[in-house]
């Protein structure tokens, strides 16, 4: 049976609630009320006598108290085993940054929202971006004013919660005050100061300026705790523009840097008791973004150019446009004593590109410049049931259980014919059969000129695939004395587009006493090929070399992958492993825990085979295919791991002292490359070592986060210094090609200030010593490094020091 947009059948994966605002490294607990923490169906567990590490971040407070306006980068400076970098020149990636945890791929975290399945990005990243053939959810399309806290479980969570769960599992809980307006008006605007001796050159002394207004409103609904929660932010970016020095570099990009952008946001939170037993809930968001960000350059002479149009060549701006719709539905009610979930979960992700100061070079002087390039959405679809109820055996028994149904629906977005289109000296589409003394040239240089908008191609085919899956659950914990308790999930999922899974996972937890516990966790993880994975195609015509090529990246259930071996993708599988200890005094907090994780059969994009390494057969079946490429379950990787939590409060004086030390060792191997048989002997271009380097340095060695905050009557301040570890990254010209990325810290500062209940003000500095990656002075002029830039996305990132001003009012 066939859907394409209904609301479906409901259930699964349990909710996430959890009332309290301490993080895994905070000592005092609070009253909790009857909801579960991310990673426990148990409404009567806490966050630190869970048997696997949880961290629960206050949104609120962290962000008043940082430059951050967004999720990803909030995170990014927040926890340690999260990485998220802001990209350039690495097209629709420009608009979505890529994020990790534990330095696994962007689409092997789960993010839930309220508890419930949060839909993935549209967009597979494919450029000039770590990440390359992953897919991943876009916590940017969540505004930071909708949120009340977010909790990340740092263990494998695949038998509680499904596909995606193998590194972990992100939940962002949604504000449920239920009384008045909060706002905050926030400006931020980088202090430009370039590093070495004039090595950076920027448009303004003062860029990046950032405007960011956010409203919450908090009602009552009825007279029986019924509430809405409704939030409106917007936020706008200007340019922050880091060209390498022209007077000293020949760079072959003179527009790099961050992107512009403008984000609206709407998000409602309601719940309603309709009775002494039954619950409405309702969660409602919308987010409109537009970003801007320039490609490469293309210079007077280039091939791509027109001189009548562009004399001075030009650089191409890459308009992004992202609509995201979320709305989830459900009742709560009481069967037999059993808590009972019955919901339905719907989200959809479109974006499309608009490509302007640009030029389809073999249309000569008549070429537009400015084209629709198509692009891609997502539909998904969740419809689930759970149930959940304590048990007096022993010290107490709880079990949960559950199932589901989930749509999925992948579309591309065609563009319009000249986007990716190649047309000879009659105005003729070019094909395979076109006599080449047709092809439009270059007089200057001879060569023949590439089709399709310059910047970005745009899509030549239609797209229009779905998939549906069903999953069944059940989650149990028992508490056996006091002092141990023991947890045991079991997960069965059948996808109707690859077959069945089953997962199971195993944690405990004891405490040797009050203050000190060990606890571990041993579980089984998968995570489906996204429909992005099994359906996307590209294909585009460049010149290399002197030479026409023609371009494919063959989706998997392409006659091109077949007939060169190209297996059906098929899920990717863990074994996740964790032990730890926990010890609270009060004042004082430690957890430290170490992790083990192997996935087999990761999902990569392979490199661009050319025609010579394809089979004699196929080489002859697809003339007209110069180099192709394509998904496949490539490699097996290996991460081992330890996070660290310290975490200290204390009176001095009039005030109190609050400080934490959280830190991150990740070492990740790649312990194999499958090749398919017909392509065997070619590993170098399944996974070349710079495809490699890009993989392990998803996450640097080490990232340690130090955070001190005192505050004394209505005056508080705050400093945070955040270690990024070296990375080593592999440029063009072979693998001893290395380019290193020094150890850098950063470190912000901020100071607030009370005028009443309800207004305050916050002034700081991001980045205060106006830290930047390490330049890579031998590798610009060559074009050597991935982003074209004297540096590439890494780390801090590279917009350098920015100053702030928050402004928080409430009544």
């Amino acid at each position: 049976m066939k859907f394409k947009y209904i609301t479906i059948v409901f259930l699964t994966t349990a909710p996430t609630y959890y009332s309290q605002t301490i993080k895994d490294s905070i000592p005092k607990e609070k009253k909790i009320e009857e909801v579960a923490i991310t990673g426990s169906r148990n409404k009567k567990r806490t966050v630190i006598d869970t048997p696997v590490p949880i961290d629960v971040i206050d949104i609120k407070q962290v962000s008043q108290s940082t430059g951050q306006v967004e999720v990803n980068q909030l995170l990014q400076f927040s926890a340690p085993s999260f990485n998220s970098n802001k990209q350039s020149g690495s097209d629709g990636a420009d608009a979505v940054d890529p994020a990790t945890l534990r330095g696994l791929g962007p689409d092997q975290t789960l993010l839930l929202l309220n508890g419930k399945r949060y839909h993935q990005s549209s967009l597979i990243n494919l450029f000039g971006t770590k990440g390359r053939g992953n897919t991943g959810s876009d916590m940017n399309t969540i505004p930071i004013g909708a949120i009340k806290r977010v909790e990340v479980l740092r263990d494998g969570a695949s038998a509680q919660y499904g596909s995606d769960a193998i590194a972990g599992v992100i939940n962002v809980v949604l504000n449920d005050r239920d009384k008045g307006f909060e706002g905050n008006a926030f400006y931020g605007a980088n202090l430009f100061k370039s590093p070495g001796n004039h090595d950076i050159i920027s448009d303004h002394k003062i860029d990046g300026n950032t405007f960011d207004f956010n409203g919450n409103l908090g009602t009552k609904i009825g007279s029986k705790g019924g509430f809405g929660n409704f939030t409106m932010e917007f936020i706008n970016k200007d340019y922050a523009i880091r060209n390498a020095n022209p007077e000293i570099y020949d760079a072959p990009r003179q527009r790099f840097g961050d992107a512009k952008s403008q984000n609206i946001y709407f998000f409602g939170n309601i719940e309603v008791p309709l009775s002494d037993n039954l619950k409405f809930y309702s969660r409602q968001g919308f987010s409109n973004r537009n970003t801007h960000a320039y490609a490469w350059t293309r210079s007077a002479n280039a091939d791509g150019n027109i001189p009548e149009i562009y004399p001075n060549g030009f650089n191409p701006i890459q308009n992004t446009h992202i609509t995201d719709f979320t709305f989830d539905n459900g009742l709560k009610f009481e069967v037999l004593e059993w808590d009972v979930d019955f919901y339905n979960a719907f989200g959809s992700n479109r974006f499309t590109y608009e490509i302007e100061n640009t030029l389809n070079a073999t249309l000569g002087i008549k070429s537009p410049t400015q084209f629709n390039a198509g692009g891609h959405s997502l539909l998904q679809n969740t419809t689930g049931i759970n149930a959940s109820k304590h048990f007096n055996v022993l010290e107490g028994l709880n079990i949960a259980f559950g199932s589901e149904f989930r749509y999925e629906d992948f579309n591309i977005i065609k563009g319009e014919q000249a986007s990716y289109a190649m047309y000879d000296i009659n105005g003729n589409i070019v094909t395979s059969n076109t006599d080449p003394s047709l092809l439009v040239t270059n007089p200057l240089t001879g060569n023949i000129r590439p089709g399709g908008s310059q910047g970005f191609p745009g899509y030549s085919q239609e797209v229009k695939k779905n998939r549906n899956n069903f999953a069944a659950y059940i989650d149990t914990e028992l508490d056996i004395t006091k002092a141990w308790m023991i947890s045991i999930a079991g997960r069965f999922e059948n996808y109707n587009d690859f077959g069945s899974t089953i997962n199971g996972k195993f944690a405990t937890r004891y405490a040797f006493t009050k203050q000190l516990a060990f606890r571990g966790s041993f579980s089984t993880g998968f995570r489906a090929p996204s429909l992005a994975q099994k359906y996307y195609t590209l294909q585009f015509t460049n010149f290399q070399g002197g030479n026409l090529v023609t371009i494919q990246l063959a989706p998997n259930d392409s006659n091109l992958a077949k007939d060169v071996g190209i297996p059906q993708l098929k899920e990717e599988t863990s074994l996740n492993g964790s032990a730890g200890f926990t010890f609270n005094t009060g004042k004082f907090t430690a957890t430290v825990d170490g992790y083990y994780i192997r996935v087999k059969n990761r999902i990569v994009l392979t490199g661009n085979f050319s025609k010579a390494d394809l089979p004699a057969d196929v080489q002859q079946e697809y003339p007209y295919i110069d180099q192709a490429q394509f998904f496949t379950n490539a490699i097996d990787t290996r991460t081992k791991g330890v996070d660290l939590i310290l975490s200290y409060v204390e009176n001095i004086g009039s005030g109190k002292l609050s400080t934490t030390l959280a830190g991150n060792y990740n070492e990740m191997e790649i312990t194999d490359v499958h090749t398919s048989e017909k392509l065997s002997g070619k590993e170098d271009i399944y996974l070349s070592p710079r495809e490699r380097s890009f993989i392990l340095a998803s996450a640097p060695k080490t990232k340690i986060n130090v955070n001190l905050n005192y505050k004394i009557n209505k005056f508080n301040a705050n400093l945070q210094l955040v270690r990024f570890d070296k990375l080593t990254l592999i440029g063009y010209n072979g693998p001893e090609d290395f380019q290193v990325y020094n150890p850098k810290v950063t470190t912000d500062l901020s100071f607030g200030y009370d005028f009443s209940k309800n207004l305050s003000l916050t002034i700081g500095s991001k980045n205060i010593f106006n830290r930047y990656p390490t330049l890579q002075r031998d590798q610009v002029t060559a074009g050597n490094t991935e982003s074209g830039g004297i540096f590439d996305p890494v780390q801090m990132g590279f917009a350098g020091r920015q100053a702030f001003a928050r402004f928080n009012f409430k009544f």
